[in-house]
């Protein structure tokens, strides 16, 4: 069994495979090392560590502009679509301004890497007098592969939540995505990820509730098109969402989105939701 020194060696050695600290659980100190070498080797940094810009105003010929803010991690911030329209903010920015007929202008705060606790200083970033209609927050795959306490998170991300409200933004809050669906990285680190990424999407969503935000359960809700489907759903990585992945994640978001900004009786009832 492995002591306590060991396991903070292993859980050292994760860091680069983008599964930092997880193999402190269980396992030796070799098995996750040599694991998460093979991760490093597998994934590596192919797309970079820069998102592509897709802040603009989409659909102008609609006017009457809502203001959605994309803040969080590489997920939220669109890395591994090819195209603007492909990322996150992208995707739901479209089908946002199809659904209630106005321009959606779109500022992303969210940066490739990003834990819980950068989410105060991506809102400090925004000019004091931009209050955004509803923010969309994705964030904590960071947390578990960095061994950030569980505890930490939700504070942080709760604290994120009650700061957009206070200015009078909706927020819609992703859950952490399942990290088990990383199939480069080997067991049984890949459980022990799924097994992380799984408590701190249930306490995300507890906190979101509690603090007046709508929640999306990405594990739940994209999860299995990314296990079923993983060539279509992961680009070039196999980390990070593929514009396919970005598709049905705003897919998945859009309704709670709508629903933060009061105007899904916009959709016809019997019509299915705008393409994206």
């Amino acid at each position: 069994m492995s002591t306590p020194r060991a396991a903070r060696a292993a859980g050292t050695a994760l860091g680069a495979a983008g599964l930092l600290g997880v193999g402190f659980v269980v396992g030796s100190r070799q098995l996750l090392r040599a694991q998460a070498a093979k991760a490093r080797a597998i994934i590596g940094k192919p797309l970079g560590e820069h998102a592509i810009d897709a802040d603009r105003t989409w659909k102008k010929r609609y006017g009457d502009p809502v203001d959605l803010l994309l803040v969080g991690d590489s997920i939220a911030a669109g890395l591994g679509a090819e195209r603007p329209k492909e990322t996150l903010g992208g995707r739901i920015a479209r089908a946002l301004a199809t659904s209630t007929q106005r321009a959606v202008r779109l500022r992303t705060v969210a940066v490739v890497g990003a834990e819980t606790s950068a989410l105060a200083g991506q809102l400090d970033r925004l000019p004091p007098s931009y209050v955004a209609d509803v923010a969309v927050i994705v964030v904590g795959g960071n947390d578990v592969t960095h061994r950030v306490p569980l505890a930490d998170s939700v504070r942080d991300l709760e604290a994120a939540i009650v700061r957009l409200r206070e200015r009078g933004t909706a927020v819609v809050v992703g859950t952490c995505p399942d990290l088990g669906m990383l199939r480069p990285v080997p067991q049984p680190l890949r459980s022990l990820g799924s097994r992380a990424s799984k408590q701190l999407a249930h306490a995300q969503r507890l906190a979101a509730v509690r603090s007046g935000a709508h929640v999306v359960s990405l594990s739940h809700v994209v999860g299995p098109f990314f296990i079923t489907n993983p060539e279509e759903m992961f680009s070039l990585d196999r980390f990070h969402p593929s514009a396919l992945g970005y598709k049905r994640t705003a897919k998945a978001m859009l309704p709670s989105v709508l629903a933060a900004l009061g105007v899904h009786d916009r959709v016809p009832f019997g019509h299915s939701l705008p393409h994206l």
